[in-house]
């Protein structure tokens, strides 16, 4: 009971402060506590840190250098203030497996948990600082050149920011969890794939709009006042879900190939 107790007042206590620095909005921040409370539960203080690393590089480079990655924002549907899906897609699986671990045991469902982070890591570390990069991106789909912010583009700063996303997390996996070298790299390769796969998706299947007063091309179903027009994509398939189903597929390779090398 006191143990349920520091629980819930740590994660209301990290919520709320998150919320108070603009990092979350008011929803973000309710989904935040559940996420964190749920992760608390399954893999205790180690896990719940983890998930804090992620959190904490992931807000602080959504505001670094903020004013030169205005004009690309244009493009984007969600702002550096994560919402309540945000913090879902990112937050959802790895709250799932720990729970998963908690009732089973099961070391694999660990190993998920620290995958499911890792691959959020690789992806917003790749968004938040390859869209700074002094080179422009190419569109995967026509390996052109393309505007930052495109859904779909790469770029080198981008790819290493993601490769150093999920090394971060499986480092931290590896101090805190003394996991076996095997795993520490399943973990940092499954982590760099699930941002190379969100960027397959954003290319082929995300959903994007243009603006019928202005031409540009952006994840908004408004903009200039006025609603966007669909260009390409599935019309339900936006971000959040492009962050959840490439969490979601590296997650459960894991859960394949942990039988194999451990």
């Amino acid at each position: 009971m006191i143990k349920a107790l520091i629980y819930f007042l740590v994660t209301f206590g990290g919520a709320f402060l998150a919320y108070k620095e603009r990092a979350l909005s008011r929803s973000g921040s309710i989904a935040a506590f559940f996420v964190g409370f749920t992760v608390l539960i399954g893999t205790g203080w180690r896990g719940f840190l983890i998930l804090g690393v992620f959190f904490a590089s992931s807000s602080f480079f959504s505001t670094y250098k903020k004013q030169l990655k205005k004009k690309a924002e244009e493009k984007l549907a969600n702002t550096s203030r994560r919402n309540w899906a945000q913090v879902a897609a990112n937050g959802g699986a790895p709250s799932v497996f720990s729970l998963a671990y908690a009732f089973t045991s099961n070391e694999i469902f660990l190993y998920a948990f620290f995958v499911s982070i890792a691959a959020a890591a690789a992806d917003t570390w790749a968004s938040e600082l390859g869209i700074l990069s002094k080179g422009k991106p190419i569109k995967i789909t026509t390996l052109k050149k393309c505007t930052p912010g495109t859904s779909g583009a790469i770029s080198f700063l981008g790819t290493a920011a993601s490769a150093a996303g999920a090394a971060l997390i499986a480092m931290c996996a590896l101090l805190l969890f003394e996991l076996p070298m095997p795993v520490l790299l399943m973990i940092s390769v499954l982590g760099f794939l699930g941002s190379l796969v969100d960027t397959l998706l954003g290319a082929f299947v995300q959903v994007e709009y243009k603006c019928s007063v202005c031409g540009v091309r952006t994840e908004k179903m408004e903009h200039c006042l006025e609603q966007t027009i669909h260009e390409s994509g599935v019309s339900w398939f936006n971000n959040e879900a492009v962050n959840i189903s490439s969490i979601l597929f590296v997650s459960f390779l894991c859960i394949i190939t942990s039988q194999y090398i451990t």
